[in-house]
């Protein structure tokens, strides 16, 4: 069915279009993963002008942007009412959903904190780890750029760190698409200093994160700040010990 927008174009539903071509359709039965940027933006603009069915009507708009999905992130609604087709309501429509998106992504970021140095892994943990009467041994698993992906706990009450296996410390970096993670575990007793299993176990995992392409940052070991120690961890990166 044809009905009247308000700038006097007659629209075209998606649901005039043949099922398997629908993008709605296709998004329940293959995922969003499956459309192009194109058939995303169809669903939003839901239909389109007489002279442009509603998928053209989503390739000009990426057109206008110079076929830049960044680039029309960044239009305004009277840039995007310039584009033949766009009235005000879908113009608000579109310029709402990529505000929406910006705020995700702040969220996100804001959510998974970005781990620069030892002490931000040992900030991150501390208070998890802090009077735990077992080791607990955990991967923080991060993104290229140095983002939390994961706290992954992946042995507790191991004693001898030489037994933690690698097929257990990267299964789920694997699984997350992490390309590095930073070991942490803790001391109960107290002294960070590493034990020689703990040299022998990083060294080990260092070299298995080598084979498969996920590089082994640091490991952090966490016990208590003492008179004569101005820190309550160590890292083994920063003493040379990996």
């Amino acid at each position: 069915m044809y009905q009247e927008n308000d700038r006097g174009f007659t629209r075209c539903l998606i649901a005039d279009m043949p099922e398997h071509e629908r993008p709605r359709e296709r998004l329940l039965h293959s995922g969003a993963d499956a459309l192009s940027e194109a058939e995303l933006l169809a669903i939003l603009l839901r239909t389109g002008t007489r002279e442009r069915p509603v998928l053209d009507l989503a390739r000009d708009l990426l057109r206008a942007a110079d076929n830049s999905l960044a680039r029309l992130a960044t239009l305004g609604v009277p840039e995007l009412r310039a584009v033949r087709g766009i009235g005000a309501t879908k113009a608000v429509e579109i310029h709402a959903a990529f505000a929406l998106a910006r705020r995700l992504c702040r969220s996100i970021r804001a959510e998974r904190p970005k781990i620069r140095h030892a002490a931000d892994a040992a900030d991150l943990l501390r208070e998890k780890l802090r009077g735990k009467p077992q080791e607990e041994l955990h991967a923080l698993l991060l993104d290229t750029r140095n983002y939390l992906l994961r706290d992954d706990c992946i042995t507790v009450g191991l004693a001898d760190r030489s037994q933690a296996h690698a097929r257990e410390v990267f299964r789920n970096a694997i699984r997350e698409n992490s390309s590095r993670l930073i070991l942490v575990h803790n001391h109960p007793s107290g002294d960070p200093m590493p034990s020689p299993q703990d040299i022998e176990c990083t060294r080990g995992l260092v070299g298995a994160g080598r084979l498969i392409g996920i590089e082994v940052v640091d490991h952090i070991v966490i016990g208590f700040r003492t008179p004569s120690r101005d820190q309550d961890f160590v890292s083994l990166r920063e003493l040379n010990l990996m």
